[in-house]
């Protein structure tokens, strides 16, 4: 299994070019993002990629990004997925990372809303991965946990920083959902949050080492159910972003870091994580195979009756 590191446009205001040369000059594979609003913008954006080598994962937002979607019903939300869906094809996408649903639904309504949604997809002929996200369907452990016993083939974008914050803590206290999560996680944004918010003011800082740390927990644990899966490829987005996220000075509102090395440092450190993990993997297997005679000689059987 193989990572790839994708850069996310959220928060990114440059042009289309200077997203494809920081993915070069970082080492991204591709780019993360809502897809453009016109047919000729939406072409020449998937010209580019493919001219860059790059590959493309496409990010709805069912019923809009804001609080509105809130006032509309799981039928408008599943028109909008419909809609956005179609959008996203021109672009030829990896796959769809979608924020759904709304929090203020019952169990039973995300129930049946994800059913459908999960239909359109397939219809579609392209994955769709829905994300763990505050004020949609998945924004706590629990109503997640319980949605997905009903629906054993959704698959999830998994962004634990949300969970963080929800529930005022580090989520190792919920082991039991992390591993259900890690079962059905299909892609990783990968920000830190923390107890008081969604994102850390610098992963690389200090005192949020212990935020940090279990976060790539929680994202290892991902990797090897994906591992175990069968999966050629993971794919994780770094998506530290702006829009109240990103902690600023009071009064001049000036950030206190920037986002562009925020995402490249993390992707470089979750790039150096995964090999660390499968390369230490392999080396045990290898030690284990060295250190077991019988398994030795099994083998050293075989070679010579198949010679």
């Amino acid at each position: 299994m193989k990572l790839k590191v994708f850069k996310t446009l959220w928060g990114h205001t440059g042009s289309l070019d200077e997203a494809i040369a920081a993915c070069h000059q970082h080492g991204f594979d591709g780019i993360e993002g809502q897809p453009p609003p016109s047919l000729a913008e939406r072409r020449e954006f998937r010209a580019k990629l493919d001219a860059a080598g790059l590959d493309y994962i496409a990010e709805i937002c069912t019923a809009g990004s804001y609080v509105p979607h809130r006032n509309l019903s799981p039928f408008k939300h599943l028109e909008s997925l419909q809609a956005c869906a179609e959008t996203a094809l021109d672009c030829r996408p990896h796959f769809l990372t979608v924020i759904a649903g709304c929090d203020a639904w019952s169990v039973g309504e995300s129930v049946d809303f994800f059913g459908a949604a999960i239909r359109i997809a397939d219809g579609f002929g392209i994955n769709a991965s829905f994300e763990t996200h505050r004020s949609r369907s998945f924004f706590n452990p629990w109503t997640t946990r319980d949605i997905l016993r009903q629906l054993p083939a959704l698959k999830l974008t998994c962004d634990f920083s949300h969970w963080c914050v929800v529930c005022e803590r580090l989520i190792d206290t919920e082991p039991d959902v992390i591993a259900l999560c890690a079962e059905r996680a299909h892609h990783i944004h990968a920000r830190v949050g923390y107890d008081q918010g969604p994102q850390v003011p610098h992963p690389a800082a200090p005192e949020f080492r212990a935020a940090l740390e279990a976060h790539e927990r929680w994202w290892t644990q991902i990797w090897q159910s994906q591992l175990a899966r069968n999966m050629a490829v993971s794919t994780m987005t770094p998506e530290f972003g702006p829009d109240g996220y990103l902690h600023c000075a009071p009064f001049t509102g000036e950030p206190v870091a920037d986002l562009a090395e925020i995402n490249a440092w993390m992707a470089q450190r979750q790039k150096r994580k995964f090999d660390e993990t499968f390369m230490a993997g392999a080396a045990r297997t290898f030690v284990d195979r060295v250190s077991n005679p019988l398994a030795l000689e099994g083998k050293n059987h075989y070679a010579r009756t198949n010679r």
